[in-house]
């Protein structure tokens, strides 16, 4: 009995089941490739076609086809990149928190709630090609925590109540 397999191809489609001279003839006209996913039935897991011996010698003498990393996307999909104000944003955020202490953090905290707002709006805007979401909340949470720290602060030292239990 033959064996039936089924394969992925490049498209992200399943194809099959065919037969291996059917394989073969695809492997002979460059339409499948090493690293085509492939799932022969009756088998636990899928495989890449290059690692069955029965269809390794296809591949002898080809070199390996090396291009950019598969990703869940298609091959058109675009390159994301952090978002700039994004990463500003976190590293005001950051340095307003560790500076709260001695001149409450301004004005970096207020920088960086400015730099975060502009990420959020930007990312959402363009999700498809910036990211920096996390980046972005995370700097305005410290930005926003900074900010608090200094109000606290600031109303600690002016506000010096003396309650006095004879004066009720």
């Amino acid at each position: 009995m033959t064996a039936i397999y089924k394969i992925i191809g490049q498209d992200g489609k399943e194809y099959g089941p065919v037969t291996a001279e059917q394989l073969r003839q695809w492997i002979a006209e460059g339409r499948l490739e090493r690293e085509t996913p492939i799932f022969v039935e009756g088998a636990k897991d899928w495989h890449f076609v290059g690692l069955l011996p029965e269809f390794a010698a296809g591949f002898a003498g080809k070199p390996p086809v090396i291009g950019p990393l598969r990703s869940g996307h298609s091959s058109g999909a675009k390159i994301q990149s952090a978002n700039l104000f994004a990463t500003v944003g976190l590293v005001c955020g950051i340095l307003s928190v560790t500076l709260c202490c001695c001149c409450g953090g301004l004005p970096l905290n207020l920088l960086g709630l400015i730099f975060c707002i502009v990420a959020l709006v930007q990312i959402s805007e363009r999700p498809e090609t910036e990211n920096g979401r996390v980046l972005a909340i995370v700097g305005l949470i410290l930005s926003s925590v900074s900010l608090l720290i200094f109000f606290i602060e600031l109303a600690s030292e002016h506000s010096h109540v003396n309650f006095n239990v004879g004066q009720f």
